[in-house]
């Protein structure tokens, strides 16, 4: 299979969130020799019990570029402050200008329903800007704006945190990559964070930041017969493309399930 297009963008609502949920495939991907963009929409400025906004951003910022680095990626953040990611026109306007800009082939977000809304905007967000980035007359502000992609994105939502609903209840994946052989690289993906091990024991009672991670991928292995896997959803509506190109990169390590 030939693919000219050899870029990858994974957009999360805060620092860690794309390693979290898709670091895995993401490594995968870069040993295909994909190249690896990450887009973050907020400055993670609320999540520490002791750091004020200005100094936990800028730590932050330090860890997301740390584990960038040891991905091979570039990093985009854009800014948004926490629990203030709103839709309106100047959010759209940037998050298609980060489309623009990296111009992939796949795209990779959260799903549209997860236990925090500033997940829930940035999957909104990105779909939207997935979907306007070909459009000649959807113009931004932007100072020097990126020229339109030549076609919408393939798009894939990750499994919603810990797999789990808003309710609570299991979550089924339709696309499953077998990460089992990363999983240790995602560990040290996620140590990278080094702020949010404290920040998720003192607000959500998560005392082990790593383990909650092998937990859900241990779960989602389970629903294809490996030990480690990450869970996704393909965007398959109108205009956006259907055949699975994340199975085609990944061959017989992507588990499709009906």
């Amino acid at each position: 299979m030939k693919v000219e297009n050899r870029r990858i963008l994974a957009v999360g609502a805060h620092p860690d969130d794309v390693e979290f949920m898709c670091g895995g495939t993401l490594k995968l991907l870069a040993e295909e020799g994909y190249e690896i963009f990450i887009g973050i929409m907020a400055n993670g400025d609320c999540g520490s019990m002791v750091e004020p906004p200005e100094s936990i951003t800028r730590i932050r910022r330090h860890e997301a570029l740390d584990a960038a680095k040891l991905l091979g990626a570039e990093l985009y953040p854009l800014g948004e402050l926490d629990l203030r990611i709103t839709p309106d026109d100047r959010t759209k306007e940037a998050t298609t200008e980060l489309v623009r800009s990296v111009d992939p082939l796949l795209v990779f977000t959260h799903p549209h329903e997860d236990y925090m809304a500033d997940h829930e905007v940035c999957s909104r967000l990105v779909r939207l800007a997935c979907f306007c980035a070909p459009i000649p007359n959807y113009t931004t502000r932007a100072p020097i704006p990126a020229p339109r992609t030549y076609g919408i994105p393939y798009l894939y939502y990750w499994s919603p945190f810990e797999g789990l609903d808003i309710y609570g209840g299991f979550v089924p994946q339709s696309v499953l990559v077998d990460i089992t052989p990363v999983v240790t690289f995602k560990t040290d993906l996620l140590t990278c964070h080094k702020s949010q091990r404290d920040w998720l024991l003192e607000q959500h009672g998560i005392d082990r930041y790593t383990e909650l991670m092998k937990q859900t991928g241990r779960r989602y292995g389970k629903e294809c017969g490996v030990e480690f896997a990450e869970g996704f959803r393909q965007h398959l509506g109108n205009a956006y493309p259907r055949d699975n190109m994340l199975a085609q990169i990944l061959g017989a390590r992507v588990k499709e399930k009906k």
